[in-house]
């Protein structure tokens, strides 16, 4: 009887995802830094200090002390109490848009790459044009059109994020259709959407999650943006690009009011960044057998 040589079984995404971050020591700081930006934003009412959108103009504009760690805008609104307010908005949009941008832009990935030919080059054009401009500029051109809102916000970043996921999911589409399986559910019967639902999207589904979590911190970013230039969600609502607009003008004077929030965005997206790329890292096999070697 002779002995079969049998393949390894295949790391789970968990357990990969649990060695790279053991040997990526970097990556903890990023998982750390998340976790406390996400536990501020839940708990907000609790550790914030004061009220982030009562006005109190004795105090306004008093440099960081002990009764404002971060101290004042020129509303007297307490700096910190804004910052970890607005982190709910800042969190709540990247992940809604990129939730929206992930699922609508993925289904248009996947039909373009199963169906192809005349459908796939006419959606595959649409996003290329879509490519072709910086994301923060047709964020801007659709939040001007749609309006200043936190829905109008979300939409319109979720629009800029679709052509990446599109591009992402269309080419292990193509690959994919291909394969064995494929073919042996086309000839069990399996209709089009059975096998884009359950035989392709699986095994795709990772190279889109990475692909979300690093675009989330673009969407933070494009939020902050929109925010500076008055297209975001309109005040007295805390967001962190809202507060960096409304200290510009105090900025030689008061530069509190732009440093905090801006580190505030500059902490997060590097976070979400460093997680990202652990994922990644995790989730491809090339990589990680790099990374072991």
């Amino acid at each position: 009887m002779t002995d079969t040589a049998t393949p390894p079984p295949a790391t789970r995404p968990s357990m990969a995802l649990l060695v790279t971050l053991q040997r990526n020591r970097l990556s903890w700081i990023g998982l750390a830094l998340i976790a406390a930006i996400v536990v501020m934003a839940v708990f907000a009412p609790l550790l914030a200090p004061h009220d982030p959108i009562k006005q109190n103009i004795i105090h306004r504009l008093e440099p960081p002390s002990a009764e404002f760690l971060l101290g004042t805008d020129s509303y007297g609104r307490d700096v910190l109490s804004r910052i970890i307010y607005g982190a709910r908005i800042s969190l709540m949009i990247g992940f809604v848009a990129v939730a929206i941008a992930m699922v609508v832009g993925s289904t248009i990935g996947i039909l373009a790459g199963y169906i192809g030919g005349l459908f796939d080059q006419i959606v595959m054009g649409v996003v290329d044009v879509m490519l072709a401009f910086p994301t923060l500029l047709l964020g801007l051109m659709i939040a001007a059109m749609l309006g200043a809102s936190l829905e109008n916000l979300i939409i319109a970043i979720a629009v800029t994020e679709m052509a990446p996921f599109a591009r992402v999911a269309r080419a292990p589409t193509i690959g994919l259709k291909e394969r064995e399986f494929v073919a042996a559910g086309r000839v069990l019967g399996f209709g089009p959407l059975r096998i884009m639902g359950v035989h392709i999207l699986p095994n795709m589904v990772s190279d889109v999650v990475v692909l979300g979590s690093l675009w989330m911190a673009s969407a933070i970013r494009t939020e902050a943006s929109l925010s500076f230039i008055g297209l975001g969600v309109q005040p007295p609502t805390p967001t962190w690009g809202g507060m960096i607009r409304e200290g510009f003008e105090n900025i030689l004077t008061a530069w509190w009011l732009v440093v905090f929030p801006s580190l505030a965005i500059l902490l997060t997206v590097l976070a979400l960044n460093i997680l990202g790329d652990a994922l990644r890292d995790a989730i491809d096999p090339k990589l990680r057998s790099e990374n072991a070697a």
